[in-house]
């Protein structure tokens, strides 16, 4: 394979991972919001720990317009 497929490859194995994260992270949110509350301290860090995890599938994604 040449270098770019290879990149390209590599890109789109990143994206799948963090699309994992990002459902993982959105339904232990999900759930200890069930369990607690909006405002409980726990779910605000998995809040912001999904929106940074958000940031970089965006910052990839824009880059590279086959993972749309």
């Amino acid at each position: 394979m040449n270098y770019i497929l290879l990149k390209a490859r590599k890109q789109l194995m990143c994206a799948e991972t963090l699309l994992k994260d990002i459902e993982n992270c959105r339904k232990e949110m999900v759930e200890l919001a069930a369990k607690t509350s909006l405002s409980n301290q726990r779910v605000v860090d998995i809040s912001t720990k999904l929106d940074h995890l958000l940031n970089k599938y965006y910052h990839l994604s824009s880059k590279n317009s086959f993972l749309y």
